[in-house]
């Protein structure tokens, strides 16, 4: 062969590999270059449709290959998000509602469930009525947390505010020791541990969330912009895998059959086989993104701008996917 055009072809090839090797990096980034999902989400049983569905094979089913990561709280999720660590999360509509209102490009693609928090204190404290928080020190998951937006609306409904407490922040799964040690006072925080804690002889539930605020809206599952750009059929498998996942739930609690679900949750969030079937029945599982759901979230947002914690509601559009 003569050397010149030997010398041409291995240009050509050379030019070929780097230019497959480019495209396969801005396929990457396309998004489509990795056919892993990640879901972010919470320990708590808001979540439970995800892990019934990721235990039941239901997203393996339809071909999507998914990597579930933990996060402490729904702001740290949001922030993941912000930042394209994930692609999909079951969080709470406040911490959505909070990074939506700064330019955060995702969009809520379903509801997953409602009520489900609860306001614990010791019975040392010395606390009976929402007067009583008064100085006292009192845990929360966060400011970003749908928690933080609840205490903040009972203090503002009882004459308080969130500066007549000492509020901190903390991880769930640490907040009954430190209950027990006598760190603070009380804790708000989601099911399972609002059971877990109440379980404890020392401790007693002062408020639910559905005395708090009835059908307050709380865990949706979200997706980023551009995970729905670019893959606008998983995302409507998802949105229909988790409507089955949550018909399963519901089933089985209407049968009386709720240790069926608690054997597909994780086990770092079933402390207590028995108390887990109560808090499963204590708050509603739900899907879809129905007028109702929509309007209480309009009057949650509402709420938050009133509380100081928004400062303008978000519209519609910004904030649902239509699929």
């Amino acid at each position: 062969m003569n050397k010149k055009i030997a010398f041409v072809l291995v240009l050509a090839l050379a030019a070929c590999l780097v230019m497959g090797a480019a495209s396969a990096g801005f396929f990457d980034f396309l998004g489509g270059g990795n056919d892993t999902v990640k879901i972010g989400y919470l320990p708590s049983d808001h979540d439970a449709a995800l892990f019934v569905a990721d235990k039941q094979g239901l997203y393996e089913k339809k071909g999507i290959k998914t990597e579930l990561v933990q996060f402490n709280n729904g702001g740290d999720l949001m922030t993941a998000m912000a930042s394209g660590e994930v692609d999909v999360g079951y969080v709470g509509i406040a911490p959505v509602l909070s990074s939506v209102a700064k330019g955060v490009p995702v969009k809520v693609i379903s509801s997953a469930q409602t009520e489900g928090s609860g306001i614990v204190v010791t019975k040392d404290s010395g606390i009976t009525s929402a007067a009583d928080l008064k100085g006292k020190s009192i845990a929360t998951p966060g400011e970003a947390s749908i928690q933080y937006v609840l205490l903040s609306y009972y203090l503002d409904k009882n004459g308080l505010s969130t500066k007549d407490l000492n509020i901190s922040a903390m991880k769930v799964p640490s907040m009954n020791d430190a209950l027990k040690t006598k760190q603070i006072d009380g804790i708000i925080t989601f099911q399972p541990y609002v059971s877990i804690a109440a379980n404890d002889t020392n401790n007693v539930v002062l408020e639910n969330s559905s005395e708090i605020l009835p059908n307050h809206p709380c865990c949706v599952v979200v997706a980023s912009d551009d995970f729905i750009k670019n893959h606008e059929n998983e995302t409507k498998d998802i949105i229909a895998i988790h409507k089955n996942a949550t018909n399963f739930i519901n089933d089985k609690i209407k049968e009386g059959n709720s240790s069926e679900v608690v054997k597909l949750l994780p086990e770092d969030i079933v402390a207590n086989s028995d108390l887990e079937t109560n808090s499963l029945q204590s708050f509603p599982f739900i899907s879809g993104l129905n007028d109702t759901f929509k309007a209480d979230v309009d009057s949650f947002q509402n709420l938050e701008v009133k509380v100081g914690i928004l400062n303008s509601t978000v519209s519609k559009d910004k904030l649902y996917w239509p699929a």
